[in-house]
């Protein structure tokens, strides 16, 4: 009980701060075919019953090719795009019609077991998306394979104001009438950036972008995204990875690539500070920056757990408003995980580099050499030519970066006067 209180409490700032939030999801085929497919079926509703606008694009691929197989048609591809011909199509209207039957019925099933229990719930779907032919493209013609023109964006967006959940298909229309087989990724980027969304959400198989040592990528920007693309080369991951970065180009603030194998990863993703998946954001989600007023609180629960246990001087709330100027921090989702505190010592050209904290779980980020990067700066910008370090339990991590073992003797008067012999710190310098 008290972990589900924790978590809740924790999870109350997102809560608020989705509310009326429109939310693009894109789930392909074999997410929809996906022995969790129910759970996360049960998460939307809890989306929607916390006040999100959902827009939820469902793929088709395996369905179409179960449809191919059986009708004895041979699946023909050129780039990874599907080449659509008369009787694939067939196969395409087939496969997307029924799934979109199911999941209408599945979003109506969960109702019982779910939030919005004892409410109606409205699934809307229709002809949405105006689509355009692909073409011939290098002598290859596409026939019924098309590409995003518009998203209805006043339809959609009428539907959410009436409180519905909106159901997009990978088809698009022309105004024509006829009908085009579109990538559910291709979907769901325009509409995310046509209805001008808070956050594009897509799910693939893996936790998320995974490096190339095997390890979770929990945020990029998107000009970080081809090096990334370079290295996958053609697969859904690239695939996935090219259409968050595409929609943040297009004003989406946030895309975030999640597991549809993981159960609660959706949710994990948008309750909780670090998320589960990977993040591509055209703002920082984590800052290094100079402390204010209202940073005191977050600084005394970093610090006072290393207060506690002897690693730092202790400060009182009154000691760290009164030098709040003199810290640097590191921000992440509106929590303080790191800091650090520059003190220009009187009647010198040194200074003190004092109050180095990291939050134990953001120790293996590289924040410590951020912070530590920022204070060198700052004290070079005040003409500072040495800075001294005095510390009981971090010596190595001092020396590995260019910190020179010092004693008493080297500390300008000031500061010499001040030490603390009880408490033995070893000092050490820099020379900037």
């Amino acid at each position: 009980m008290p972990e589900y209180v924790n978590w809740l409490r924790h999870a109350s700032p997102y809560i608020n701060a989705h509310r009326d939030c429109t939310f693009v999801v894109m789930l392909p085929g074999d997410g929809v075919e996906h022995p969790n497919f129910g759970n996360i079926v049960h998460d939307l509703v809890l989306l929607h019953s916390l006040g999100v606008r959902l827009v939820l694009v469902h793929g088709s691929r395996p369905q179409i090719e179960t449809r191919l197989a059986a009708r004895g048609l041979t699946p023909h591809y050129h780039h990874g795009m599907r080449i659509t011909d008369a009787a694939t199509l067939e196969c395409v209207i087939d496969a997307v019609g029924q799934l979109r039957i199911a999941i209408e019925a599945r979003l109506s099933m969960d109702m019982a077991s779910s939030p919005m229990q004892g409410s109606r719930l409205r699934v809307a779907s229709g002809n949405l998306v105006t689509a355009r032919p692909i073409g011939v493209l290098e002598g290859v013609d596409y026939h019924h394979t098309g590409e995003v023109r518009r998203v209805d964006r006043k339809g959609i967006n009428r539907l959410l104001d009436e409180r519905s959940i909106v159901l997009l298909s990978p088809l698009g229309y022309s105004p024509t009438g006829e009908i085009f087989n579109l990538a559910c990724e291709d979907v769901a980027t325009r509409a995310a950036i046509d209805l001008g969304a808070d956050k594009l959400l897509l799910f693939g198989a893996d936790l998320g972008l995974i490096d190339e040592n095997g390890r979770l990528v929990r945020e990029l920007r998107p000009q970080q995204v081809p090096a990334h693309l370079q290295r996958l080369g053609s697969n859904y991951q690239a695939e996935l990875l090219d259409a968050a970065a595409e929609a943040c180009r297009g004003g989406v603030a946030r895309s975030h690539i999640v597991s549809y194998v993981e159960d609660g990863a959706l949710l994990t993703e948008l309750f909780t500070r670090d998320g589960g998946g990977t993040l591509v954001a055209q703002e920082q989600f984590e800052v290094v920056r100079e402390a204010a007023i209202e940073d005191v609180g977050g600084l005394l629960d970093l610090i006072s757990p290393l207060e506690e246990q002897g690693i730092l001087v202790r400060r009182s709330r009154e000691v760290l408003e009164r030098e709040i100027e003199q810290f640097s921090v590191v921000e992440r989702e509106g929590m303080i995980i790191a800091c650090a505190a520059l003190y220009q010592i009187a009647d010198s050209d040194a200074g003190e580099l004092a109050c180095l904290a990291v939050n134990p779980e953001y120790r293996h980020g590289g924040r410590g050499d951020e912070l530590l990067e920022r204070i060198e700066t700052r004290a070079r910008a005040q003409g500072l030519k040495t800075l001294f370090v005095l510390t009981t339990r971090t010596a190595h991590w001092f020396r590995e970066r260019g910190f020179v073992p010092s004693s008493v003797d080297r500390l300008p008067s000031a500061r010499a006067s001040l030490y603390n012999y009880q408490r033995n710190s070893k000092i050490f310098e820099k020379t900037l």
